[in-house]
């Protein structure tokens, strides 16, 4: 099933993101109350920045929020996980968005906590699909493993009609076309995420540490910036492959591989994604909900590689103002906001989990 129709996302994309937002005088329905005002709204000007993987789903909301709303401007850069933590916890932007939470182990908890004065949140609002996506030419279908998928990352695959591929494509011509990696050059949560499944899933043949740095996986090919570099990268070369939030693949038209994590093998879907998502477990404490991610199921219809991307926010800002603005947001994007994520490319929040998310930016001041 595809999660959405192409053309509905043209447009979209854009590194920054500068909209009216809310007010409390056009909006009564924001779809799930507790905003910064008895309608939902705040005024303002609101900024954010980080993980690329959400920019189709955040203009959305932006886009959606105006439309109820005015008298605040929230603006997103969409420059990567990394650089969003990086940003807000030197007290650059208001939020961040990151495909990967806040890590004790690296400092960057202390940080926020200091830059906050207050405790820091992490807060799943989008489920992305990590697509393994290709361009060969006459290769309509192909299914890979998480050993397959890590020796064509490490350079111990280089054809398409390796023999270990074609063991797994029963059926299938595959072309002897060359393979060509693309992987993320910038510092990216998607990057982390996939990482994290091909050690959780093939640790034989991916041995180093999962990072948002790409460049310590040993990964052959070439790195570009972003997703829309990867996507556009693998779009222009015959042979290619790479990882990239569905919607990228989607938009520029990329084949995408069924998964068979030993259940057999999965499309990627709006419910396949689902399904994975709701084996999440949350392993932050208090209202920080912050998730371990199952990567190694074997569960019937339940596509295994996936991110959660978080808005990483201040329990308490300085400025009451802001605070209201940043509830007013995200009490939106937790409620109405949902709605609009699957023809968009991903794949809503599970209703369990977002109502401890709602519960927790209701906590937001």
């Amino acid at each position: 099933m595809k999660l959405y129709r192409a053309g509905a996302i043209a447009g979209l994309l854009a590194s920054a993101v500068m909209l009216a937002a809310c007010s409390s005088s056009k909006s009564d329905d924001n779809g799930g109350g507790g905003g910064g005002s008895a309608t939902g709204c705040a005024k303002g000007t609101l900024n954010g920045e980080g993980s690329t993987a959400q920019t189709n789903a955040i203009t959305q909301w932006i886009t959606d929020f105006q439309k109820k709303c005015d008298g605040a401007t929230v603006n997103y850069n969409a420059t990567g996980s990394g650089a969003g933590v990086t940003a807000f916890n030197g007290n650059q932007v208001d939020f961040a968005g990151s495909d990967s939470a806040l890590k004790v182990d690296k400092g960057e908890v202390t940080s926020a906590t200091s830059r906050c004065g207050s405790t820091p949140l992490d807060l799943p609002m989008v489920v992305g699909p990590i697509a393994v996506a290709y361009k060969v030419a006459g290769l309509d279908s192909v299914t890979l493993t998480p050993e397959l998928i890590a020796k064509i990352f490490t350079g111990k695959i280089t054809k398409w009609n390796d023999a270990a591929i074609a063991a797994a494509n029963s059926g299938v011509t595959l072309p002897a076309t060359g393979i060509h990696v693309f992987f993320r050059s910038d510092s990216s949560g998607t990057t982390e995420n996939f990482e994290k499944y091909l050690a959780a899933t093939a640790p034989d043949v991916f041995t180093a540490t999962p990072d948002k740095d790409s460049s310590k996986a040993g990964f052959v090919g070439e790195g570009k910036p972003k997703s829309q570099g990867v996507a556009q990268a693998i779009s222009a070369t015959d042979g290619a492959i790479g990882y990239v939030e569905y919607s990228f693949a989607v938009q520029n038209n990329l084949g995408v591989a069924k998964v068979d994590n030993g259940g057999g093998a999965v499309e990627l879907s709006k419910d396949s994604a689902s399904a994975a998502a709701g084996a999440a477990t949350v392993v932050g404490t208090g209202n920080d909900l912050s998730l371990k991610i199952d990567y190694t199921t074997k569960a019937a219809g339940a596509y295994p590689i996936i991110l959660v991307t978080y808005e990483i926010v201040c329990t308490k800002y300085s400025d009451a103002a802001k605070g209201a603005l940043v509830k007013a947001f995200l009490n939106y994007a937790s409620g109405a906001g949902q709605d609009s994520l699957a023809q968009l490319g991903y794949a809503p929040i599970p209703a369990d989990l977002l109502t401890k998310v709602k519960a927790s930016v209701a906590t937001i001041s």
